[in-house]
């Protein structure tokens, strides 16, 4: 398995039980050195940073949601548990944004 850009997983965090869903943000690889994927949670919880993108309502978030990109974590595919949906490219396009201003890139 080779996680999309845009793809939202399931991932089990082993905190009492918690899962959370992650969205993939590292780039296509077809052949990568690691099962390994940049990963950003997401969250319902607003501080109204620039750390936090907002998300549209799509039908596997059940309430207004964030990507929030101060949680990035690098992720093994095999932790990976289904795709509940995937982010078209305009939301992406943001995450990304907020990527770059985190990481003064």
């Amino acid at each position: 398995m080779r996680p999309e850009p845009g793809a939202v997983y399931r991932v089990d965090l082993g905190i009492s039980g918690k899962v959370r869903f992650f969205v993939v943000v590292s780039r296509r690889d077809d052949d990568p050195p690691r099962a390994l994927a940049l990963c950003v949670p997401i969250t319902t919880q607003n501080r109204e940073s620039d750390y936090e993108v907002p998300l549209p309502r799509v039908r596997f978030l059940r309430e207004q949601s964030y990507a929030n990109v101060q949680g990035l974590q690098a992720i093994q595919y095999h932790e990976l548990k289904g795709t509940v949906g995937r982010f078209t490219a305009p939301t992406m396009d943001a995450i990304r944004e907020a990527l770059r201003y985190a990481m003064e890139l």
